[in-house]
């Protein structure tokens, strides 16, 4: 039981959508140079006049600000209609919306703009695995991964592990988040799926170590406090269950958790 936090949800980090209107990468689609770098990590475009509201409309949306981020994007699209920034972070304000065909759109157009752009493949991708449609998410992420440029490859790396779980293949799933971890040790969504997998696996002791990493550098979320009173059961070490089940009884009463927490022996 998951609650809030759902196994597979795809990651996007909005502070990166800073890169604005420069193309980096190489498509999917894209032919081969003959070597294994190809073309990545070239060809990058000028500044834009369009970067500042591409700037200004994702930090309004990290905000929760949804009606003034969206603005600025209406505003970067009339600035240069040719940024891919700027349709890649209209798609996020329509995915957020809810609005997920619109959202596509979006998220396509940046790529036929920049189909070198990590951030634009990237959120293609994570908007295909949204839609279910796991096989054709799955090469964004792969090329995202093959920019040696792009500087949170852990990011691809969950997104990829996300839709692997997602389609039922938890075995690719563990090798995505081992590599979103060995890219970035402390990325809190890789540590918490981590926790669940081995969890379900059987595998207490890792599961144990992957919640204390977790909660080093991330609030406990409900879910994952019920993963460490159920953890902590298995292993049985009433004490560390007692503090995970006070903890969340305090911090969310009202949860279906801490309802579980009455079923408990």
């Amino acid at each position: 039981m998951r609650g809030a936090v759902i196994r597979g949800a795809t990651v996007l980090a909005l502070v990166f959508l800073m890169a604005g209107c420069q193309i980096r990468g190489m498509h999917p689609d894209a032919g081969s140079s003959g070597d294994n770098t190809g073309d990545l990590g070239s060809s990058l475009r000028s500044p834009s006049p369009a970067d500042v509201y591409v700037e200004l409309g994702g930090a309004y949306l990290a905000e929760g600000k949804i009606g003034e981020a969206l603005e600025n994007t209406r505003k970067a699209i009339l600035a240069d209609p040719r940024c891919a920034g700027a349709y890649t972070l209209l798609g996020v304000v329509r995915q957020r919306l809810g609005q997920m065909e619109p959202a596509g759109k979006a998220f396509k157009k940046a790529v036929e703009l920049a189909p070198h752009d990590p951030y634009a493949l990237n959120a293609l991708g994570s908007w295909l695995c949204a839609r279910k449609r796991y096989g054709e998410a799955d090469p964004y992420f792969r090329w995202v991964l093959k920019d040696p440029l792009y500087p949170t490859p852990w990011i691809a790396s969950y997104n990829a592990g996300s839709c692997a779980e997602k389609r039922g293949d938890v075995v690719q799933a563990e090798k995505d988040y081992r590599a979103a971890l060995s890219a970035n040790p402390r990325f809190a969504p890789a540590l918490l799926c981590m926790a669940f997998i081995t969890f379900e696996q059987k595998r207490f002791l890792s599961s144990r170590a992957y919640l204390q990493r977790y909660a080093e550098v991330a609030p406990h979320t409900a879910d994952s406090l019920w993963l460490g009173v159920r953890t902590e059961k298995r292993l049985g070490d009433r004490e560390q269950m007692a503090g995970y089940a006070t903890k969340l009884r305090v911090r969310f009463p009202d949860s279906e958790q801490a309802r579980f927490l009455e079923t408990l022996q």
